[in-house]
């Protein structure tokens, strides 16, 4: 039996060209390995997933090459290369701060720095989530942080930058990692299904994208996760089913009985949802996320802030022609106001059907003028009552 190896590890990038979503990071390492200005301290600070590891990983390996390939890029052949890959560098040191962050530990790190490198030209240290240490065993970092030897770089990486002390950030290189955009992240998961020979529908690797909340290493998780489950093809309920999301089919039903003002069908598609184990607040906060796209959709200047597939937005778009701006508006002031005092509501599936019912009835109300200003205080009364 072969041993499996997680997306996360197996497709791990290799060369600053790879890191996916990081562009402007990756173009000024490489500058700085050209130029020969390398800084003996980073800090690599963003959200949790999205290559802050995996750079400093890169920019270590490439320090140490004998023969990198335009000063940027590792070679995999030399003695270090080979080493690294093996996890055997004796020049490179990783330290996890979440687990290792007192006094003596640094302690022990700063005499580590005492010593020339054996083999090559550097010394790397990567200490991995730094906000961590503490504060007596940040101080007995400081002088070291500040005039290292000049064989040692330090490269600390955090997703909190704000616990960090001052006095470590004005010694360090600061890079600030994004959020990978979830059509990045769909482009890497086609080439890794192409990989792996597998079949994906666009809309199951848009929703992947978009669970993954901007962290490659999370979309490679849930990507592992459904192949597990799917097999060889993946399809859009698959991911749906295993991630316990709601499918979108519900809020474009759900929206198409809003404008024919079908309250009935309002209240049984409720049902529905509440019947397969969704509970009200999440389906009030999609539908008011639905709404916002619908709003989004209705202006060719903000069709770029979609996050889904063409043939979903193709929806967004049909549904937003038969939907006017007003009544997207009035729905999303109920919606919000909705969710704001769902959570203190004794029976939250009537808080939400009283909320339905007035989306349901506002429609019909704008068809038959019935917000006109001639109508006088009626529509003053509907928007009170929303509030």
């Amino acid at each position: 039996m072969s041993k499996f190896v997680v997306s996360a590890r197996k497709y791990r990038p290799i060369r600053f060209e790879d890191v996916i979503g990081q562009n402007h990071i990756a173009r000024t390492l490489q500058n700085a390995l050209q130029t020969n200005q390398l800084a003996h301290a980073f800090l690599f600070c963003g959200p949790r997933g999205v290559g802050k590891t995996t750079c400093a990983r890169i920019l270590a390996k490439v320090i140490n090459c004998e023969r990198p390939i335009n000063k940027v890029e590792p070679c995999n052949e030399c003695s270090s290369c080979k080493s690294f890959n093996e996890n055997a560098s004796f020049n490179i040191f990783e330290l996890d701060a979440a687990s290792n962050n007192s006094v003596e530990h640094i302690r022990t790190l700063i005499e580590q720095v005492r010593y020339q490198p054996q083999h090559g030209t550097h010394k790397v240290f990567i200490i991995d989530e730094v906000h961590m240490l503490s504060t007596q065993a940040f101080n007995a970092f400081l002088k070291t942080l500040e005039e290292p030897p000049p064989y040692a770089i330090f490269i600390l990486a955090t997703t909190e930058k704000h616990k960090i002390i001052p006095t470590i950030l004005s010694r360090c290189q600061i890079f600030d990692f994004k959020r990978i955009q979830p059509v990045d992240i769909v482009v890497q998961l086609e080439k890794i299904c192409k990989e792996e020979q597998r079949q994906a529908e666009p809309e199951a690797l848009h929703q992947i994208a978009v669970k993954a909340d901007g962290g490659m290493r999370d979309a490679l998780s849930i990507f592992d996760k459904i192949s597990g489950a799917s097999g060889d093809v993946i399809t859009y309920k698959d991911v749906i089913s295993n991630l316990n999301i709601l499918d979108y089919d519900y809020y474009f039903r759900m929206v198409d009985a809003f404008i024919r003002s079908d309250l009935p069908g309002v209240l049984n598609i409720l049902n529905e949802v509440v019947r397969n184990g969704f509970d009200t607040e999440s389906f009030i906060q999609g539908l008011a996320e639905h709404f916002r796209e619908l709003l989004v959709a209705k202006d060719e200047t903000t069709i770029q802030l979609m996050e889904c597939s063409d043939s979903v937005k193709q929806r967004y778009f049909n549904q937003a022609a038969m939907a006017e701006e007003s009544f997207i508006l009035t729905a999303l002031h109920i919606l919000n106001t909705c969710d704001l005092t769902l959570a203190r509501a004794n029976n939250k599936r009537l808080h939400a059907e009283i909320a339905l019912s007035k989306i349901a009835y506002a429609q019909q109300a704008y068809e038959t003028d019935f917000f006109a200003p001639e109508a006088g205080g009626i529509k003053k009364k509907m928007m009170a009552s929303s509030r």
